[in-house]
């Protein structure tokens, strides 16, 4: 099977991660959370890399969870729960404390959890056809480790909206509450993203990675160790929840959930 995360470095310093499950839409399960993790250790050691560029292979960026993963991981133990919202949330923090520029680019959908990974990032930019939501009170879940990075991403006042409705959002509308900081057309994609590379590569790394640190301390994902345990608890707790449960039941069974009006 592919690797669920390719990652590579070119020779000014520019590393480019990439999500590699087309075939569902890049959705995340723990084969590609530890890729990731993985891709930012490694990065994060050598002292070469000058900035990170993350996309997705194929039609979209990064669909959300894996939702039968997620199913499978919530008819487990609290522990196994524990370990699997853990690890997602590391992969985000890490990504959001990067001492090292990354530009995220966006076609098609980046969903759920894709929110929080390119919030995490410094600079977003979506091609026209991308399309957002904050999909998880969809299925009875919290968006609870990714809450942090969007609330300095879109505000807390965008957040009320729309990890609360779950809605979709096109490009233009993610600009506008700050999600992204640029939408180009799809084919100019990653040319837009090469450009604004160069622009980091212009700039010294030491004064980068300081004003990042800096950044942080008012931000609100630069929160301490037992926030970060207190949002893993919560976030593994409602998975395994009976709205959790009949959330992600009426996702494989295709049919609505039992919150939803009929007629």
């Amino acid at each position: 099977m592919a690797d669920p995360v390719i990652a590579s470095l070119d020779a000014n310093g520019v590393a480019t991660v990439t999500l590699n499950r087309p075939e569902v839409g890049n959705a995340y399960n723990g084969a590609m959370i530890q890729g990731l993790l993985a891709a930012l250790d490694t990065l994060s050691a050598r002292k070469e890399v000058r900035a990170v560029l993350l996309k997705g292979n194929g039609r979209h960026f990064q669909a959300g969870a894996d939702l039968n993963w997620i199913r499978s991981v919530s008819a487990g133990t609290p522990e196994e729960n524990d370990r699997a919202s853990r690890a997602t949330a590391e992969a985000v923090d890490r990504l959001n404390r990067l001492p090292i520029p990354t530009v995220a680019l966006v076609q098609g959908g980046c969903f759920g959890g894709g929110t929080g990974i390119i919030s995490a990032c410094d600079v977003v930019i979506a091609a026209d056809n991308a399309m957002f939501s904050i999909s998880e009170v969809r299925w009875g879940l919290t968006a609870a480790i990714i809450i942090p990075q969007l609330s300095d991403a879109i505000s807390a006042r965008q957040l009320r909206r729309y990890a609360l409705t779950g809605e979709r959002f096109d490009a233009t509308e993610a600009q506008r509450i700050g999600l992204a900081h640029m939408v180009v057309p799809l084919a100019e994609l990653t040319g837009a993203g090469n450009d604004m590379i160069g622009r980091f590569l212009e700039n010294g790394p030491v004064a980068i990675a300081e004003s990042k640190a800096f950044l942080l301390e008012s931000a609100w994902g630069g929160f301490d160790r037992a926030a970060f345990d207190r949002l893993v608890a919560s976030h593994a707790a409602k998975r395994m929840s009976p709205e959790g449960a009949e959330g992600l039941a009426s996702f494989v069974e295709k049919r609505p959930a039992h919150w939803k009006p009929h007629g």
